[in-house]
């Protein structure tokens, strides 16, 4: 018995130092509760009897050892817990540094390419009109179809030398059609406005696209060099809805390579620059898009959204852009296109536009068959409306602390929203957003995916990525390299089905309910789009998962509207996103709307002659 007690006393001795004095005064009877316990069952073995101490053995005392039990686990317990913590927080700091030196860099890299340029001024007030507008004029003959495609192509013939937007045009074409939009208006048998308002909603109204999203008889590359000469045959089925609607595609435009970064740059067609400061980012990967609607390059866009390739440019170049319910518009036609159904699940196809209103009209025409489960034509009271907020993710690890301009533009509106709809907004702190990209990351993984070197080479073969990255030293290779580090980042990514993806699936699976059980069918999330405002050229490699409060939106499935709320001191966009509950999408555009005439919306990144 007595290495027994000599281990009971090593036990007492470390616990009674971190525990409190309740638990050092008691420590002692843990040790004789315990010593006789043992001794009971000693006897019974050699079947002899032994001198029972009752006030040890009473279930008072055996109450009193359990209280103290677990108060020297959860002492233990949160020790663990101040570790990691410290650890993260050294990490973060550590992060911070390089953010603050790498910042230094890419305006030192800046400052040797020359000041940034100015915009071309808004001369063509044509340009100044929201889509449904320009639609109301062709309708009612105030306008003709031909007059506004050719003030869209001069505009963007004024921009895309300095911003680098566009990587096709079809502009004699898109001439064409709006030619016959115009005839069909002048003939006998032209359908009245209201007929063309409830079928052809944007009759002769032209929009663009990003490359990533097929267009018929134009180039598809996804910004993989590979792929320069690749011509789509067919129109996504996003492409076909708006043709249906009565739109004319006018232009695709640049994306980060294969849409997988949230900087709009490749080796095919370049970086493209923002309107606000062209020595800042787009975003990505719907970065040209975000670009040339923010330039008044085009009145309505249609971008893609996997991880926040919407919101992200859209927050950036100051409009509005919504990311759907998953599974209401269809992803037919986008490449690359998802490897399986849970990756299919993250993936939304949006509109993205300078003017709030168009985005319902939008998204009526590209959910088609599913859109009565959106309830779009039902009229949303603000002030009946639960409203629910955080101003960052709880700090996780590796990911840039939000600005303060974007907090207090997001106690603005909870301000705003007090004063104006006496709707009191309820702050939250749900501590799985702080997992953000590990569930994003492990929602990405599926079973028999083909790696993304795969990808890389057109799903023809795998790139040799090592060799790659000698040829980008050498500045002879095709990819970016980010790309390559994605590469070799996956290479040491969590496995499926492995213990720990299937905990994140899980924790994912938990988040997705407590966010439904909290926003309902009247609830709406109000939450930043991105920590910081527009960063600099090459500067997201220094900080890569600030994506997270976008990508894990796309986790929960959600419908979200980034909506801008005006410049920051440099004259940069910034904003929120909203997100409502799954098929509450008209809240969420509601809400965007009601953000839109409380503090301006869309801010031209030129000056208006």
């Amino acid at each position: 018995m007595r290495p027994m007690r000599s281990h009971l006393h090593v036990v007492g001795l470390e616990c009674a130092g971190r525990a409190n004095a309740l638990v050092e005064l008691r420590i002692v009877v843990l040790v004789e509760y315990l010593e006789q316990i043992v001794q009971i069952n000693r006897a019974k073995q050699l079947n002899t009897k032994v001198e029972v101490n009752k006030r040890v053995t009473s279930p008072q005392h055996f109450l009193s050892v359990y209280i103290i039990y677990n108060a020297m686990s959860m002492s233990t317990k949160h020790k663990d817990q101040r570790n990691m913590q410290s650890k993260g927080q050294v990490l973060n700091a550590f992060h911070r540094l390089v953010e603050f030196f790498a910042r230094r860099i890419c305006m030192f890299i800046a400052f040797l390419k020359g000041p940034a340029e100015s915009q071309p001024p808004i001369k063509d007030l044509t340009l100044l009109h929201n889509a449904t507008t320009l639609a109301l004029k062709i309708r009612n003959k105030q306008l003709t179809s031909e007059e506004v495609v050719q003030s869209y192509i001069d505009r963007i013939k004024e921009i895309q030398p300095i911003l680098n937007c566009v990587v096709e045009n079809r502009f004699e074409d898109a001439l064409k059609e709006a030619k016959m939009c115009d005839e069909l208006l002048k003939s006998e048998n032209a359908p009245s406005p209201q007929v063309l308002a409830k079928e052809k909603p944007f009759f002769g109204v032209p929009f663009t696209t990003k490359d990533c999203i097929g267009v018929a008889k134009m180039k598809q590359t996804a910004g993989l060099t590979i792929r320069k000469n690749f011509v789509s045959e067919h129109d996504a089925e996003v492409i076909r809805l708006m043709r249906t609607a009565g739109a004319i595609p006018l232009a695709t435009t640049n994306v980060s390579e294969l849409a997988m970064w949230w900087e709009t740059s490749n080796c095919l067609y370049g970086t493209t620059k923002n309107p606000y400061n062209t020595r800042h980012i787009v975003g990505g990967s719907s970065g040209g898009e975000g670009c040339i609607q923010a330039a008044a390059g085009s009145p309505l866009g249609i971008g893609s959204d996997i991880g926040g390739s919407i919101r992200i440019p859209s927050y950036f170049n100051g409009i509005f852009g919504h990311k759907p319910s998953t599974g209401i518009v269809s992803n037919d036609g986008q490449y690359p296109s998802a490897q399986s159904e849970d990756q299919n699940r993250l993936l939304s196809l949006g509109p993205m536009c300078r003017y709030a209103q168009d985005l319902l009209p939008t998204l009526k025409i590209l959910a088609h068959k599913n859109v009565d489960l959106l309830r779009l034509d039902e009229k949303v009271d603000i002030s009946k409306l639960k409203f629910y907020y955080m101003e960052d993710d709880g700090g996780q690890f590796l990911t840039s602390a939000v600005e303060p301009e974007i907090r207090e533009a997001m106690r603005k509106v909870v301000r705003y929203l007090e004063k104006a709809h006496k709707v009191k907004a309820t702050k939250l702190n749900i501590r799985k957003m702080k997992k953000s990209i590990a569930l994003w990351m492990a929602n990405m993984i599926c079973k028999g995916e083909k790696d993304f070197t795969y990808e890389l080479a057109n799903r023809a073969g795998h790139v040799n990525i090592w060799w790659e990255f000698l040829k980008w030293t050498l500045f002879l290779s095709n990819h970016t390299l980010i790309s390559l580090l994605t590469a070799i980042f996956e290479r040491f990514a969590v496995k499926h089905g492995s213990d720990k993806h299937t905990k994140f699936i899980q924790e994912s699976k938990d988040l997705c309910r407590e966010f439904q059980d909290i926003l309902g069918e009247d609830g709406v999330f109000l939450y930043p789009t991105h920590p910081t405002a527009a960063p600099m050229h090459h500067e997201p490699l220094i900080k890569p998962f600030n994506f997270s409060y976008t990508g894990i939106i796309n986790v929960l499935g959600l419908p979200a509207t980034a909506c801008p709320l005006g410049l920051n001191k440099q004259g940069l966009p910034i904003g929120i996103q909203v997100v409502g509950g799954l098929h509450q999408d008209h809240l969420t555009i509601a809400v965007a709307e009601e953000l839109e005439r409380g503090f301006g919306g869309w801010v031209p990144p030129a000056i208006v002659a």
